[in-house]
Protein backbone atom coordinates (compact mmCIF):
# COMPACT_ATOMS: atom_id res chain seq x y z
CA UNK A 1 0.00 0.00 0.00
CA UNK A 2 2.91 2.46 0.74
CA UNK A 3 4.16 2.26 -2.72
CA UNK A 4 1.25 2.67 -4.31
CA UNK A 5 0.75 6.00 -2.16
CA UNK A 6 4.19 7.17 -2.78
CA UNK A 7 3.35 6.70 -7.02
CA UNK A 8 -0.32 8.76 -6.52
CA UNK A 9 2.49 11.57 -4.48
CA UNK A 10 4.94 11.13 -7.19
CA UNK A 11 1.89 11.81 -10.19
CA UNK A 12 0.89 14.36 -8.37
CA UNK A 13 4.31 16.11 -8.09
CA UNK A 14 4.45 15.98 -11.87
CA UNK A 15 1.05 17.51 -12.21
CA UNK A 16 3.27 20.07 -10.03
CA UNK A 17 5.56 20.68 -12.48
CA UNK A 18 2.73 20.86 -15.42
CA UNK A 19 0.65 23.50 -13.46
CA UNK A 20 3.78 25.21 -12.75
CA UNK A 21 4.96 24.86 -16.45
CA UNK A 22 1.76 26.81 -17.54
CA UNK A 23 2.53 29.44 -15.95
CA UNK A 24 4.64 32.88 -17.53
CA UNK A 25 7.82 32.39 -15.04
CA UNK A 26 10.85 31.15 -15.85
CA UNK A 27 11.97 27.73 -14.82
CA UNK A 28 14.47 28.40 -12.56
CA UNK A 29 12.01 29.77 -9.94
CA UNK A 30 10.63 26.10 -9.49
CA UNK A 31 13.77 24.88 -7.57
CA UNK A 32 14.12 28.25 -5.97
CA UNK A 33 10.41 28.03 -4.56
CA UNK A 34 10.08 24.40 -3.70
CA UNK A 35 11.06 24.49 0.04
CA UNK A 36 9.40 28.08 0.89
CA UNK A 37 6.20 26.25 2.38
CA UNK A 38 8.53 24.42 5.10
CA UNK A 39 9.13 28.29 6.50
CA UNK A 40 5.79 27.46 8.29
CA UNK A 41 7.71 24.86 10.88
CA UNK A 42 8.40 28.27 12.51
CA UNK A 43 4.95 27.75 14.64
CA UNK A 44 6.68 25.12 16.40
CA UNK A 45 8.59 27.54 18.13
CA UNK A 46 5.43 28.76 19.52
CA UNK A 47 4.24 24.83 20.88
CA UNK A 48 3.12 21.68 18.97
CA UNK A 49 -0.67 23.33 18.33
CA UNK A 50 0.65 26.01 16.79
CA UNK A 51 3.36 24.36 14.83
CA UNK A 52 1.15 21.00 13.87
CA UNK A 53 -1.79 24.28 12.54
CA UNK A 54 0.73 26.36 10.27
CA UNK A 55 2.66 23.53 9.01
CA UNK A 56 -0.76 21.98 7.96
CA UNK A 57 -2.53 25.00 6.95
CA UNK A 58 0.42 25.45 3.92
CA UNK A 59 0.64 21.69 3.46
CA UNK A 60 -3.30 20.76 3.12
CA UNK A 61 -3.74 20.05 -0.81
CA UNK A 62 -7.17 21.74 -0.82
CA UNK A 63 -5.73 25.28 0.06
CA UNK A 64 -3.38 24.89 -3.23
CA UNK A 65 -5.90 23.88 -5.41
CA UNK A 66 -8.45 26.98 -4.48
CA UNK A 67 -5.49 28.96 -4.36
CA UNK A 68 -4.63 27.63 -8.18
CA UNK A 69 -8.64 28.05 -8.85
CA UNK A 70 -8.56 31.50 -7.68
CA UNK A 71 -5.16 33.12 -9.68
CA UNK A 72 -7.09 31.15 -12.84
CA UNK A 73 -9.81 32.91 -12.18
CA UNK A 74 -8.60 36.45 -11.44
CA UNK A 75 -6.33 35.85 -14.37
CA UNK A 76 -3.08 36.57 -12.07
CA UNK A 77 -0.03 34.05 -12.91
CA UNK A 78 1.65 35.12 -9.31
CA UNK A 79 -1.77 34.03 -7.63
CA UNK A 80 -1.40 30.76 -9.35
CA UNK A 81 2.21 30.15 -8.52
CA UNK A 82 1.19 30.32 -5.14
CA UNK A 83 -0.84 27.62 -5.27
CA UNK A 84 0.96 25.35 -7.53
CA UNK A 85 4.04 25.45 -5.46
CA UNK A 86 1.94 24.46 -2.28
CA UNK A 87 0.51 21.58 -4.37
CA UNK A 88 4.05 20.08 -5.79
CA UNK A 89 5.19 21.00 -2.48
CA UNK A 90 3.01 18.79 -0.20
CA UNK A 91 3.36 16.10 -2.56
CA UNK A 92 6.34 15.92 -2.58
CA UNK A 93 6.61 16.00 1.59
CA UNK A 94 4.52 13.19 1.30
CA UNK A 95 6.92 11.13 -1.14
CA UNK A 96 9.14 11.23 1.55
CA UNK A 97 7.07 10.09 4.56
CA UNK A 98 6.11 13.73 5.95
CA UNK A 99 2.14 14.10 6.25
CA UNK A 100 -0.04 16.35 8.18
CA UNK A 101 0.79 17.37 11.64
CA UNK A 102 -0.73 16.16 14.79
CA UNK A 103 -0.92 18.33 17.75
CA UNK A 104 1.31 16.05 19.97
CA UNK A 105 4.32 16.22 18.06
CA UNK A 106 6.19 17.29 14.57
CA UNK A 107 7.01 13.79 14.54
CA UNK A 108 3.85 12.23 14.47
CA UNK A 109 1.98 12.28 11.13
CA UNK A 110 -1.17 11.25 9.29
CA UNK A 111 1.60 8.91 7.11
CA UNK A 112 2.55 7.77 10.68
CA UNK A 113 5.51 8.35 12.94
CA UNK A 114 8.60 9.90 11.05
CA UNK A 115 11.88 9.84 12.43
CA UNK A 116 14.51 7.83 14.82
CA UNK A 117 11.95 5.49 16.55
Amino acid sequence: MKKLLTLEELAQFALGIWLFSLLDFAWWWFPVLILLPDLSMVGYLVNPKVGAWFYNLFHHKLLAVFIIFLGYYLKNDTISLVGAILFAHSSMDRIFGYGLKYETSFHDTHLGKIGNQ
